[in-house]
């Protein structure tokens, strides 16, 4: 009787959510949130040394330790409450998400250089497209979790389609077309992991496509963003303009070498030549500073995190785990991809900060909630449903 008493007790324990904690995944994030804080001083540093009277050069770095300190309360929380519940509660983070899109384009968001993307608190900006993505990631991963056919349907894959198109499109007017590049990734990836059929996705990619060479064809996108994207394929038509952020993204990262320049040496950075360097183009820093060695030890770390994201999908033991995890792994992987190959040139410019890395307090909030979620569904992948 006390071994059996005993057996049970280990058991028990080795059942406890506590003891399964992915420390890999938590250190990766950590090091790149890290990383990102020592690149965002050096890019801010340039605008105090160029005379910026009373510019703290620290001052986005502060801010963004202010987001990492909620976003990692944020991640314990959403950690310790059974992953599972959030299928229940999915719909409702859907149209609050949706709310928030909405509110944002009335008078009380705000506009930066004709977007209006921000609500701001007192100096902070809160971005709703931001956790739109998550919230996306929960709906769509309850919609699938209860189809019970081996293979989705084109009625599955269009239902999970059409439940996309609403905050898509709120994101598409802001306008935020890196956003809705990461929007249209998650569907993919999840709707890949589910099981749908190649024909199905290739359909609706083709639908997708002529949608957006109307959307172009109306003028809805911004003249700056369509240069943008013009540029990427005709390199030579615009050098002084649209192709001006690339050009000095590229003369950065080749200036550094295998080993960098140093930190806080870069002249491109200190200079201020690439523009908005602490954001979108943060990986220019890193890369003429720390050169190439450097830069792989980034991606290295981005190559961890996707693992981690993708080993924990595998282990779930439920098909919702199974999605959420799925689309975590895709929101990172499309926007560590789309940054980074802008940056060097490989991808036109579209917006899409770096995972962790690049300033902005409601991405760090997402990130690390993500980080939380992906844990919670790591740590019970050894229990029953919740009752």
């Amino acid at each position: 009787m006390d071994l059996v008493a005993g057996s049970s007790r280990a058991l028990a324990a080795e059942r406890q959510p506590i003891r399964h904690i992915d420390l890999t995944l938590v250190v990766a994030a950590g090091l790149l949130a890290s990383a990102g804080l020592a690149l965002i001083f050096s890019a801010n540093r340039s605008l105090a040394g160029l005379g910026g009277i009373g510019i703290d050069p620290a001052s986005n770095v502060k801010k963004q330790l202010v987001g990492i300190a909620i976003g990692a309360i944020l991640m314990i929380l959403v950690a310790t409450v059974d992953y599972r519940f959030l299928k229940v509660y999915a719909g409702f983070f859907y149209a609050a998400a949706i709310g928030m899109l909405i509110l944002v384009q009335s008078p009380l968001g705000t506009n930066v250089n004709g977007a209006q993307r921000w609500f701001e608190f007192g100096g902070f900006q809160f971005s709703p497209a931001e956790v739109t993505k998550l919230a996306m990631i929960c709906l769509l991963a309850a919609m699938l979790s209860e189809v019970k056919a081996p293979d989705l349907e084109l009625v599955d894959v269009l239902k999970a389609v059409a439940a996309t198109i609403v905050p898509m499109v709120l994101v598409f007017i802001q306008p935020d077309i890196g956003t809705s590049i990461v929007l249209i990734a998650i569907v993919v990836g999840v709707l890949v992991v589910a099981g749908a059929r190649a024909r199905h996705l290739v359909a609706i990619g083709l639908v997708a496509i002529a949608l957006a060479i109307g959307v172009f064809q109306l003028g809805v996108i911004k003249e700056y963003q369509v240069q943008r994207l013009t540029a990427f394929w005709d390199s030579e038509s615009d050098l002084a303009g649209a192709n001006y952020n690339r050009d000095q993204a590229e003369i950065a990262i080749g200036a550094g070498g295998l080993t960098g320049r140093g930190y806080l040496s870069g002249t491109q950075t200190n200079l201020d030549f690439v523009p908005e360097q602490h954001t979108d183009f943060i990986f220019t820093v890193a890369g003429e500073e720390f050169g190439f060695v450097g830069s792989v030890g980034l991606l290295v770390l981005f190559g961890v995190l996707l693992w981690r994201a993708i080993r924990i999908s595998y282990l779930s033991k439920d098909a919702f785990g199974t999605y959420v995890a799925a689309g975590i792994a895709s929101m990172w992987a499309i926007q560590m991809f789309v940054n980074v190959g802008m940056v060097i040139g490989i991808m036109p410019i579209t917006g899409i900060p770096l995972p962790f890395v690049s300033y902005g307090g409601t991405a760090i909030l997402t990130n690390l909630l993500a980080v939380g979620m992906l844990e919670n569904i790591h740590m019970r992948r050894f229990t029953g449903r919740p009752r």
